[in-house]
């Protein structure tokens, strides 16, 4: 199994449960320290490139591992300028028969809905946070 992690470089509660399970490999983007809001254009050019060198190792990686499961976290929003649509929509017209991909991110375009075998919808009704609960280590982070 892969997971590449789009958008995240930060410690978060996701690689340290995946640290426990020897035969899951994480790709994640480099050098991402703020929200891509807060970013220059510069800053947005480097995490764009960093994003579409990520989707390639991710692609490659599967292949050579004959993985039975992509996960590419948050690409859906990596699609917001940083990589194009169709780089993805051509991975996924072309991926190993038997590969089972999953897309995260906010917004599904309709051209990944068409190509999609599953659509979740995950909204929080309730939370910890909602009671003044912070970000707890290895849940949140």
């Amino acid at each position: 199994m892969v997971i590449a992690q789009f958008l995240k470089s930060s410690p978060c509660g996701e690689l340290t449960a995946a640290e426990r399970f020897p035969t899951l490999t994480v790709l994640r983007s480099k050098g991402i320290h703020k929200f891509t809001f807060q970013m220059n254009d510069e800053e947005k050019a480097v995490v764009a490139e960093n994003c579409r060198t990520l989707l390639r190792q991710a692609a490659e990686l599967a292949r050579a591992e004959e993985a039975r499961l992509l996960v590419l976290d948050e690409v859906i929003d990596a699609l917001r300028g940083f990589l194009p649509q169709e780089e993805l929509c051509a991975f996924l017209d072309e991926r190993p028969a038997g590969l089972e991909v999953v897309l995260t991110g906010h917004s599904l375009p309709e051209a990944l809905e068409r190509r999609a075998d599953y659509i979740t919808h995950m909204v929080k009704e309730k939370h910890p946070y909602d009671r003044g609960v912070t970000a707890r280590r290895e849940i949140e982070f």
